[in-house]
């Protein structure tokens, strides 16, 4: 056999076995949505049944409430996936298709937008003096008192007409193109799409809730129906996750963090959590705009963020949890991340050991507070000072006036922190808050990374301040449904949070994505990132 016809074997054989991959995939798919679609239905089913024994038995306890509620949730979590497996399968069968603390000042009322609609009210004039009575009265001014009120939601249903046009020459009709589903034969438009998610992840109100609101405004939504526009929604946004999460992982310094999440389990809750990556170079006057990544994982070991941060090197600015050991290591590949450490999270712990309200609070002499972790606090605000007043700086800026003004207090700390620590015994709190800074190798060099790069941060406020969100809104959802609903939530935090960060709202922002991006090139996706959508959106308004 000649070397040309055994090539033309080879890439037959190729060409087979990719065909083969391709049909299995298809098929796993399709599988897998069958799967999906069939789990909701037992929970629906699951539901309906304990609904209908409430109904016949009454409401013997407040359990039984609760477990409505779970089911309910439980229920949302896997209508959004089996919508998500469906489109997935869908699109598989098809071709490929490229788309400073402050001071607090007394109260004022700001005056109104100016956008907001006026309505004038004109109280009924006098008609005669209320003094004397004559009746010989001019007007001479008037006084107008604002008040701020709102009109309730307004509902609408837009009816897209394309006419049809027969040809009296050649018989034939012509007719508009079909416009672009925000959803595949969807019903529902961008702004209500918008509005679900963002109250679902924006504003913590689960969809069973929104369910019930809906109906008392008199559209009646199901929950099912709810948990189908945002798994739509899921799918619809992933270009735009992409492209942030490509734009967070490219930055050479990040923040990081991580908090608790409750995640449904077999018998009640399990501890889950939520990481999320920042990326911030406000500080220095970076040039690249704000954004936030977030990941969910079903526990905290350190694999997981290996695996978020896998392929990246650079400065990650975080807490001291053992977690992110394994990205320092000097054999990692592509290398070592280098390391810098919070000094809030280390001030907290002289704080509480000399904070003399919190003392007072607890009904503790005022006194009663430690005079070496005051000291440390006065010397640690003494750097924080510094840092306030070179906030938003350049990088060579900020890098000498730290050489200047912050390295001898860093140095004078660290002689003071030894000399201290020397003197106390090892069960002594403030030993113990000192220890969490020098002692374990490589602690040090990491709270003082920020003195030779000025690109770092002194705390990192960036990724706590992203997660805040999450911290306020746990109590009002509960809990993540499972897994993938837990990847959903952390999918539309990024979305949102990213939006917030640059001071755009975000459900204006997916409202108008979810409009255009059915209709976009993907060469052109990059213009609905949210800090070009301002600039696009401030271009507009100044015309």
């Amino acid at each position: 056999m000649s070397e040309t016809a055994e090539i033309a074997r080879l890439r037959a054989a190729l060409t087979a076995e990719t065909a083969r991959a391709d049909a299995a995939n298809r098929e796993l798919l399709q599988i897998r949505a069958t799967v999906s679609c069939s789990e909701a239905m037992i929970k629906e089913l699951k539901l309906e049944i304990a609904k209908l024994r409430r109904d016949k038995y009454g409401v013997s306890s407040e359990r039984s409430a609760r477990l409505l509620d779970q089911l309910e949730l439980k229920l949302e979590e896997l209508e959004a996936a089996a919508t998500e497996d469906a489109l997935a399968a869908e699109q598989a069968q098809g071709d490929k298709a490229t788309v400073k603390s402050f001071t607090r000042r007394k109260p004022f009322r700001k005056p109104f937008p100016e956008h907001l609609p006026r309505e004038r009210v004109v109280v009924e004039a006098p008609t005669q003096c209320t003094c004397c009575g004559s009746d010989r009265i001019v007007k001479m001014g008037e006084d107008v008192t604002d008040t701020l009120e709102v009109i309730p939601r307004q509902w609408k249903v837009i009816q897209t007409v394309r006419e049809k046009f027969t040809c009296r020459t050649c018989e034939k009709i012509s007719q508009a193109p079909a416009p672009f589903h925000t959803i595949p034969r969807g019903w529902a438009g961008p702004s209500l799409i918008a509005m679900v998610a963002f109250e679902k992840f924006g504003q913590h109100q689960p969809l069973n809730r929104q369910a019930e609101r809906f109906t008392r405004e008199g559209v009646e939504i199901s929950l099912s129906t709810l948990a189908d526009l945002i798994g739509h929604a899921t799918v619809a946004l992933a270009p735009i996750h992409a492209l942030i999460e490509n734009h967070v992982l490219s930055a050479r310094r990040l923040h990081g963090d991580d908090t608790t999440v409750p995640l449904l389990a077999r018998g009640g809750t399990k501890t889950a959590r939520l990481w999320t990556y920042v990326r911030d170079d406000r500080p220095f006057n970076g040039g690249p705009p704000p954004a936030a990544l977030f990941y969910f994982s079903r526990d905290r070991e350190g694999q997981n963020p290996e695996k978020h941060l896998a392929g990246w090197q650079g400065v990650l600015q975080s807490d001291v949890y053992t977690g992110y050991n394994g990205l320092y290591l000097l054999d990692r590949d592509p290398g070592p991340v280098t390391r810098a450490f919070c000094w809030a999270h280390a001030r907290r712990k002289f704080f509480e050991l000399a904070d003399i309200r919190g003392n007072v609070r607890k009904n503790k002499p005022a006194h009663d507070i430690s005079p070496n972790a005051l000291e440390a606090v006065q010397r640690i605000d003494a750097i924080f000072d510094i840092e306030r007043d070179i906030n938003g700086l350049s990088t060579e800026d900020r890098h000498a006036a730290r050489q200047i003004l912050t390295r001898p207090l860093v140095e004078a700390l660290h002689a003071w922190f030894i000399e201290q620590r020397a003197r106390m015994s090892k069960h002594n709190p403030v030993a113990k808050a000192i220890k969490y800074m020098i002692e374990k190798e490589g602690r040090w060099a990491a709270f003082t990374a920020f003195v030779d790069d000025g690109r770092i941060c002194l705390i990192n406020n960036a990724a706590e301040r992203a997660m805040r969100g999450v911290a306020l809104g746990r109590k009002s959802w509960l809990f993540a449904g499972s897994k993938r609903g837990g990847d959903r939530a952390a999918f539309m935090y990024t979305l949102i949070v990213t939006a917030k960060m640059n001071d755009i709202d975000p459900q204006a922002w997916l409202a108008d994505v979810l409009k255009r991006l059915p209709d976009m090139p993907v060469s052109r996706v990059h213009e609905l990132l949210p800090w070009n959508w301002k600039t696009t959106a401030e271009k507009v308004k100044a015309v």
